[in-house]
């Protein structure tokens, strides 16, 4: 079994591109890709899974090449390449030497074939191409990588670029979609997704669509997400750019699917990459934070009185912090209260809000202190957990320097009457007094005499001439009537 395994690396290694396709899409793995990924890929074949059919398949495919050439064996053998002799004298005679440098179990597949790329008759040294990598999305769980990302290339000039691609699915691929739960009709969890990204091999990438985007898949149109309207004036409409799911539109079987990338060509480089990925929900991730995430007590409490430690190079001494209770997103009383590990305040915001927010419009910004606070940095705060269960009539806690904790309630307003009775002019309270309480007003309460304020003078004579006056002139305009005095009375002015 041993022989016959280096004997089916040594012909796969000789396969050009139509062969390896032929024995990849035989075995239903993905076709797609340069040939030194599908060299890769077809010797993982023969090393994991090279059942009899297999090593059949491969040994048909090696004679069928090889009899076209039957002419070039009678040829002298100086017109031969010596690479394509070493690989005949390597299976024909079964050399031993050959057979002990290919099945080397750390053997590096790429660079062995690199050397029959470049015709060269001795391995290259070894050159590590930086790859780009694109950043890990907590909604998205990786399951297999069908495409890696690779770079968008213009064919020609135009402004409007198309770019193909070819793969098909793997048995198990296939199942594992047809068998996923449906997140809301017609949306399996088992996705087949594509994601573009800057050409940037510095750090991992995040998703960015390149302008004038269209997805087709075989021969219908995939959506892909819109813009954001902006509210400010002069601000453009922000794209989300996330993964774009293509599972609908594909064959969900052994048959080839196409996918062609249309896109905008301005100077910028891009690439593309194909995932199958098992979409998450707030709910699970908060499950899977409850599970892990969750800070012991004591060590929050440790944190406490390392931000209440005294500094000796400050002037001023913090004696105790405030926390509120109320989730600064949804202005709630927290229920889960979470931050990030790099956030440098104790105040908390609630977890599930949060991943609810982000699965919409994925920011990851904390909401207290504006900074990034991604998915992998978030932890639950046991000891606020603690003191929300404990602390249920207080909305705000204040932490001490040894690491205690006390609510702060705020004060209920009085209901009872001030001491100082309030002098209001125009009442009979002019001098200070307050009202008896049996006058002849409704329900008991004193009537309030109206002190015309307008008036220059309060002496009787004036009034004994106003009343003359007013008996001589009937037909003339009626004085102010001035009400008199209570006894103990003065007047306001």
């Amino acid at each position: 079994m041993a022989a016959e395994l280096v004997e089916a690396k040594n012909m796969v290694m000789s396969f050009r591109v139509s062969d390896l396709q032929m024995l990849l899409g035989f075995v239903g793995r993905s076709k797609s890709g340069l040939k030194h990924e599908l060299v890769t890929r077809a010797l993982q074949l023969v090393q994991f899974d090279c059942s009899p059919e297999v090593f059949k398949k491969i040994k048909e495919l090696y004679e069928t090449r090889y009899a076209k050439k039957s002419s070039e064996a009678a040829q002298p053998q100086q017109h031969r390449s010596p690479e394509a002799l070493s690989i005949h004298s390597a299976y024909e005679r079964g050399s031993s030497v050959a057979r002990t440098s290919i099945s080397t179990p750390n053997i590096d597949y790429p660079a062995l074939y690199g050397k029959y790329l470049n015709g060269l008759g001795r391995l290259p040294p070894k050159v590590v191409k930086p790859e780009v990598r694109l950043v890990k999305l907590p909604f998205y769980t990786t399951l297999d990588e069908l495409l890696k990302p690779t770079e968008l290339v213009p064919q020609n000039n135009e402004k409007l670029q198309e770019s193909p691609c070819i793969f098909a699915l793997t048995p198990r691929q296939v199942e594992l979609i047809r068998n996923s739960r449906e997140l809301q009709p017609g949306v399996k969890s088992v996705q087949v997704v594509l994601r573009i990204c800057y050409t940037d091999t510095s750090a991992p990438q995040e998703d960015q669509y390149p302008p004038n985007i269209a997805v087709k898949v075989n021969h219908s149109y995939c959506s892909v997400p819109g813009y954001y309207p902006s509210n400010k004036p002069g601000v453009e409409p922000k794209r989300p750019c996330r993964p774009i799911n293509l599972t609908h539109l594909m064959y969900l079987s052994a048959a080839t699917n196409r996918i062609t990338v249309t896109w905008g060509n301005y100077g910028k480089s891009y690439s593309v990459g194909l995932y199958l990925v098992r979409q998450m929900t707030s709910a699970e991730l908060l499950q899977r934070l409850k599970t892990i995430g969750i800070k012991h007590p004591e060590l929050c409490k440790a944190l406490v009185k390392e931000k209440l430690r005294l500094d000796p190079d400050s002037e001023i001494a913090t004696t105790g912090v405030r926390v509120s209770l109320i989730c600064p997103l949804v202005k709630m009383r927290l229920s889960v209260p979470c931050r990030a590990e790099t956030c440098a305040h104790l105040q908390c915001f609630d977890a599930v809000f949060y991943l609810q927010m982000n699965e919409k419009k994925p920011t990851w910004m904390c909401p207290v202190c504006d900074k990034p606070a991604p998915y992998d940095q978030l932890i639950i705060d046991g000891l606020l957990s603690k003191i929300l269960t404990e602390c249920e009539d207080a909305d705000e806690i204040e932490y001490l320097v040894d690491g205690s904790w006390c609510p702060i309630r705020a004060e209920k307003e009085r209901s009872c009457s001030p001491q100082c009775p309030i002098l209001v002019l125009g009442s009979s309270d002019v001098n200070g007094l307050l009202p008896t309480p049996n006058g002849n007003g409704e329900n008991g309460k004193a009537t309030a005499d109206v002190v015309d304020l307008t008036l220059d003078s309060s002496s009787s004579e004036e009034e004994e001439e106003e009343d003359e006056e007013e008996d001589d002139d009937d037909d003339g305009p009626q004085p102010k009537r001035r009400c008199s005095y209570e006894k103990g009375l003065v007047s306001a002015c």
